[in-house]
């Protein structure tokens, strides 16, 4: 929390941060946090309204479509005709392997980042990428 929102949700230390301020200095601070509030107010406000006027219409509408006798499900799959549920994409198939630090037999598609072990050997020139192909 800011020191100044400190000072300002606690009455002792707003009151020791307004001694030095004139009457008329604190009625104008009143008035501009004041103004502020209201502008909060009314924005929430017509948020609110918004929200229950979008509520109302979606009523409105599932009461035509039921009353039509048209299910939810057809009436989205007639917006967005594209959108079937497609088969997931199959695994690729491992290109590379090497073993770990720990002597495990372990393989790589060749996509992404790679593995340590692999970049090791690059960097130090013992091994090309071939040398990892899986034969």
């Amino acid at each position: 929390m800011s020191d100044f929102l400190k000072t300002l949700l606690n009455i002792r230390s707003l009151r020791a941060a307004t001694r030095e301020l004139t009457l008329d200095q604190m009625e104008e601070g009143l008035a501009k946090l004041t103004s502020v509030i209201e502008e909060q107010r009314e924005s929430k406000a017509a948020e609110q309204a918004a929200a229950q006027e979008r509520e109302r219409k979606l009523k409105e509408y599932m009461e035509l479509l039921a009353a039509d006798g048209i299910d939810i499900s057809e009436l989205a799959e007639l917006a967005e005709p594209g959108k079937k549920a497609s088969a997931p994409r199959s695994k690729r198939p491992a290109k590379y392997e090497y073993h770990d630090e720990n002597g495990e037999y372990k393989t790589w598609t060749g996509q992404g980042r790679k593995p340590s072990v692999i970049q090791q050997a690059l960097d130090n020139g013992e091994k090309t990428l071939e040398d990892f192909l899986i034969k």
